[in-house]
C-alpha cells in the first residue's frame, strides 16, 4: 500500500475531528493557521495542503477575508473522503473527461458571443487568478470565477447547468497538494495563452488553448487512462 504523506495524514485527522468526533460544528470557524498547525503538530505548509484537500472535498469552505469554516453541509456529505480513494480518483478522471469534452467548445462560443462587458469580465477574472498564483494565495475561488465567466459568456443554458461540476473539478485539482506547484505553473501559462486568444476573439485559438489546459491538468494529476 502506498505510504500516505504527512499532509494526507493531517487531512484524515482533521476529517475525523470534524465528521466523526464532532469537535467542530457546521459553520464553525477553524482556529487560525498558526494555532491549528501547533495543535496538529505539523508545519503550516503541511496544514495548508491538508486544508486544501478538505476544502476540495466540501468538508471546509474558505470565506474570503474571514477565514476557513466547517461547511454547513458537512453532515450531509457522504463519507467518501478517505475510505475509497480509487473511486474518488475515478470520479475526478470522469470530471476532467467531461470538461475536456465541453469546455473547449464553451471557450469557442464565448469568443464569438461574449459582449464587450463579458469579455472584460473574463480578462479580469483571468488576471485575478494570475495574481493569486504569483502572490502565493489560494486561487480556488478566482479560478472558479474565471471558468464560470467563460461558460456564462457562451450563452448556453445547458452549459450553465454543468458549472457545479466544473467548480468541483477545479477545487479538487487545486486541492491536490503534491501537484500544486506544477499545476500552478501550468495554469499561469495556459491562462495567459487563453486570455490572449480571447483578446483577439480568436475562436479556434481559444478552443485549442482550453483543450491544452485541461489535458495538462489530466497529465499532471495522473488521470489519463494508462495512468490509472
Amino acid at each position: 500500500m502506498e505510504k500516505k504523506s504527512l499532509a494526507q495524514q493531517t487531512a484524515e485527522r482533521l476529517y475525523s475531528h470534524i465528521v466523526v468526533e464532532k469537535r467542530l460544528a457546521p459553520g464553525e470557524k477553524l482556529p487560525n493557521e498558526l494555532v491549528l498547525s501547533e495543535q496538529m503538530g505539523v508545519s503550516r505548509a503541511t496544514l495548508r495542503e491538508a486544508l486544501r484537500t478538505l476544502t476540495a472535498r466540501g468538508i471546509l469552505e474558505v470565506r474570503r477575508g474571514k477565514g476557513t469554516f466547517v461547511s454547513d453541509r458537512v453532515e450531509t456529505i457522504e463519507d467518501f473522503g478517505f475510505s475509497d480513494l480509487e473511486r474518488l480518483r475515478g470520479q475526478l478522471r470522469d470530471l476532467f473527461e467531461l470538461r475536456a469534452i465541453f469546455e473547449p467548445s464553451a471557450a469557442r462560443l464565448a469568443c464569438r458571443r461574449a459582449t464587450e462587458e463579458e469579455l472584460a469580465e473574463i480578462l479580469r477574472c483571468g488576471a485575478a487568478v494570475e495574481r493569486c498564483i504569483f502572490g502565493g494565495e489560494d486561487r480556488t475561488a478566482a479560478d472558479r470565477e474565471f471558468h464560470a465567466a467563460i461558460v456564462r459568456a457562451a450563452h448556453n443554458e445547458f452549459l450553465m447547468r454543468l458549472l457545479p461540476m466544473i467548480n468541483q473539478a477545479v477545487a479538487a485539482a487545486i486541492g491536490a497538494g503534491e501537484h500544486e506547484a506544477e499545476l500552478a505553473e501550468d495554469t499561469a501559462r495556459d491562462h495567459a495563452l487563453l486570455m490572449d486568444f480571447f483578446r483577439k476573439r480568436d475562436e479556434s485559438g481559444a478552443e485549442h488553448a482550453m483543450a491544452i489546459h485541461i489535458h495538462h491538468s489530466i497529465a499532471v494529476l495522473g488521470l489519463a487512462e494508462n495512468g490509472l
